[in-house]
C-alpha cells in the first residue's frame, strides 16, 4: 500500500529529553570502546575527565516523538535504516537535558519501495546541541508517483590508498549491550524474529556499527577530542554480524573534511560516508 507525500512537513511532538553519566558511558561500551578509553567509559578514574562519544545524539530520546504515523500504514517488519547524519553544534555534555522535536523533509517513491527523510533537532539549556537526519528504507510501501529521489551510488572516493585504515572488533554479545541504549528491536536479539527477516542469526544494529565508525574517525582524525568532532554521514549498504571486524578507511580531503567507507573483509557495510572536523 503506497504511503501519503503530505506527510511531508509533518512534526512530531516536542518530548523532553534527558540523560546522564550512566547513560553516556553504557552507549560507549556499546559501540566498542573499553580499558583503552577510559576518558569514555569510566567517570571515576584519577586524572581523567569523563567525555562523551560525539555519536551519541543517536540514542537521546530513542523512538520518542516521531512523526512517522502521518505517512500511513506500513509493516515496520519491512523498514530498514538508510542513511544517517549528525551535526553538533558543540560538544555533548555528561549530562543534559532539553527538547526533541522530528519532522518529516522529503519522501521517495521508489516503485517497490519509499524512502521516508526525517530531521530532528535537541535542544539543551536552551540552545540547539545538535541536528540529525535520518533516511528509512520501506519495502512494498512506493508507487505513488513521486519523485525517486537522488539515487544510491557508492559515492566519490579518491583514486588512491586510504590515508588511515582503523580495524574495529565487535564481539559475539554487541548487539545486546548497544541494545540497552534504546533499540530493543528483535531483529539484534531473537534469532526467530531474525531468521524471519532471511537472516541466519541476529544482525548488529546499524547504528550500533556507525558508532563504532564515529570512534575510528575520531582516534585517526581529531586525536581521540569529540570538541574537534563537527559532522559526519553515511549510508547502511549492508548488515553485520556480532563478531564480525570491521574496517573504516579515511581519506582525507582538505583541511577538516574526509570521506569514509566501513567494511566487513570485501564487504561494504556503510559507504557514501563524510566527515567534518576542527
Amino acid at each position: 500500500m503506497p504511503l501519503d507525500p503530505a506527510a511531508v512537513g509533518a512534526t512530531g511532538e516536542t518530548v523532553e529529553v534527558s540523560w546522564d553519566s550512566t547513560d553516556c558511558l553504557l552507549y560507549a561500551v556499546g559501540v566498542g570502546a573499553g580499558v583503552d578509553d577510559p576518558v569514555f567509559t569510566t567517570e571515576n578514574t584519577a586524572g581523567v575527565t569523563q567525555r562523551v562519544l560525539p555519536t551519541f545524539p543517536v540514542v537521546v530520546g530513542w523512538g520518542l516523538g516521531s512523526p512517522m504515523a502521518a505517512v500511513g500504514p506500513f509493516d515496520p517488519r519491512l523498514l530498514v535504516h538508510g542513511q544517517q547524519a549528525v551535526t553538533l553544534h558543540r560538544p555533548v555534555p555528561v549530562e543534559g537535558s532539553g527538547s526533541l522535536t522530528t519532522r518529516i523533509v522529503a519522501m521517495y517513491d521508489k516503485g517497490s519501495a519509499a524512502v521516508v527523510v526525517t530531521e530532528t533537532e535537541i535542544i539543551e539549556s536552551g540552545d540547539p546541541l545538535c541536528s540529525l537526519r535520518s533516511s528509512v528504507f520501506i519495502r512494498g510501501a512506493g508507487s505513488w508517483g513521486g519523485d525517486r529521489g537522488p539515487s544510491a551510488t557508492g559515492g566519490s572516493l579518491p583514486e588512491r590508498s586510504a590515508d588511515h585504515s582503523v580495524p574495529s572488533q565487535t564481539s559475539p554479545d554487541q548487539a545486546l549491550v548497544y541494545r540497552l541504549s534504546g533499540d530493543r528491536n528483535p531483529l539484534h536479539s531473537d534469532p526467530a524474529f531474525a531468521a524471519a527477516g532471511g537472516f541466519d542469526r541476529p544482525i548488529l544494529h546499524g547504528l550500533c556499527t556507525y558508532g563504532f565508525t564515529g570512534r575510528a574517525l575520531l582516534e585517526a582524525l581529531c586525536d581521540g577530542d569529540p570538541d574537534r568532532f563537527r559532522h559526519m554521514e553515511g549510508r547502511f549498504a549492508a548488515p553485520v554480524f556480532p563478531g564480525e571486524t570491521l574496517t573504516t578507511r579515511i581519506w582525507e580531503i582538505d583541511d577538516g573534511s574526509a570521506v569514509f567507507t566501513t567494511s566487513v573483509d570485501d564487504r561494504v557495510v556503510i559507504d557514501q560516508g563524510r566527515v567534518e572536523y576542527h
